[in-house]
């Protein structure tokens, strides 16, 4: 009972699917870039962080709900179910100088 268990519960985990439209966020040492995305509401995405940095990073968005720590040479992927339309920022909580960054869902 239990690996069934498990397989009903990684199906939760928001897995990217092949049609999933990609949006790549790059850290690098206090940078983010893009610092705006458009992104379509209501539409599953996938956001690709990569940290070409020497320094970890950390994805945070508190209105997404979203946090994920990068090491230096990472790319990983973060799956977003659909968003209303609206603004979302986000910033890189390693670096609190950096400016913040933001995902608008139209």
């Amino acid at each position: 009972m239990a690996p069934i268990l498990v397989g009903a519960v990684s199906g939760l985990s928001g897995q990217a699917y092949a049609g999933d439209p990609v949006f790549r966020i790059v850290f690098e040492d206090g940078k983010m870039t893009p610092l705006r995305i458009d992104v379509p509401a209501d539409t599953r995405i996938e956001l690709q962080l990569v940290n070409t940095g020497k320094t970890p990073a950390e994805f945070e968005s508190l209105p997404l709900r979203k946090e994920k720590v990068i090491a230096p040479g990472v790319t990983t992927d973060m799956v977003i179910k659909g968003l209303d339309p609206g603004e979302y920022p986000f910033f890189d909580d390693f670096h609190p100088d950096a400016p913040p960054a933001v995902l608008i869902a139209k």
